[in-house]
């Protein structure tokens, strides 16, 4: 009786399970690696091991004048379908992407998945999603970077496959995306000093900010980010000091007024 004949699920023919070793492994190639592109294709093959074969790495900050990030970045750090890719740029989907905003904005790694149910997502940005499902990225999850300097960047993995499960690999590409990010900020140069960092929001601050630009209240936020309206409010009343601002409504205005794609 042959391989086929054991009925092999499709997502476990197509990758080997991943091991702790090789994350190890992952680490000492990187740092040892000098250029970009064979960082990426390095990412790449290890992240292809976890199932998820389709990786993209771009910055988020940092830029002086307002606007979305870069989410499609150009070769050599995309390898999604370059069908998907035209597409997109033609569309201009990134303006509407859910999943570029909230890379932009949520402080730890999140499913696609999960958009829809943790979010109310309009008509059109439900389209961006479902096109990329039908363009053969089924599931996916995308990871915010912080380094020095206020660099911000992100990786999102994504699988062509049906039964894929980013939820149980999470952590492996995390710790992928996370190490990648590194080697790559030792191989480029700082970021210039006209980069405006001087407002040292933390990732959760910038989050309650944003939801509360958004008209949410306390309580609303506390549920969309996991935590009570207490320490909602305790945040916000940092954002307003860092800012000088008089209240929630005077921050918001503040921190869209300063043009450093805090919100």
């Amino acid at each position: 009786m042959d391989d086929q004949s054991h009925g092999k699920m499709p997502l476990a023919s197509s990758r080997r399970e991943s091991r702790g070793p090789d994350l190890f492994s992952f680490i000492e190639c990187a740092i040892q690696t000098r250029s970009i592109a064979a960082l990426f294709d390095l990412l790449v093959n290890f992240a292809s091991n976890e199932g998820f074969d389709k990786v993209a790495y771009g910055a988020l900050s940092c830029s002086n004048e307002r606007r979305l990030p870069e989410y499609l970045p150009p070769p050599p750090t995309i390898n999604f379908p370059s069908d998907w890719c035209q597409r997109y740029a033609e569309q201009e989907y990134q303006a509407i992407d859910p999943v570029v905003r909230r890379t932009a904005m949520l402080p730890r790694p999140f499913l696609w998945d999960e958009l829809t149910s943790r979010y109310e997502l309009q008509p059109r940005e439900l389209r961006v999603l479902r096109e990329a499902k039908e363009a053969g990225l089924k599931h996916g999850m995308s990871v915010p970077l912080f380094g020095s300097q206020g660099r911000s960047a992100f990786v999102s993995f994504a699988s062509p496959f049906d039964d894929a499960d980013p939820q149980d690999r999470m952590a492996h590409l995390t710790t992928l995306a996370s190490a990648f990010h590194n080697a790559v900020a030792q191989i480029t140069p700082p970021l210039d000093e006209s980069c405006e960092t001087d407002i040292p929001l933390t990732p959760r601050e910038t989050e309650c900010l944003y939801w509360v630009a958004e008209g949410k209240s306390a309580w609303v936020i506390g549920q969309l980010v996991n935590v009570t309206d207490n320490t909602v409010n305790f945040h916000m009343k940092n954002v307003i000091r860092k800012l000088g601002a008089a209240n929630r409504t005077n921050a918001v205005a503040k921190a869209k007024a300063t043009r450093r794609g805090i919100i």
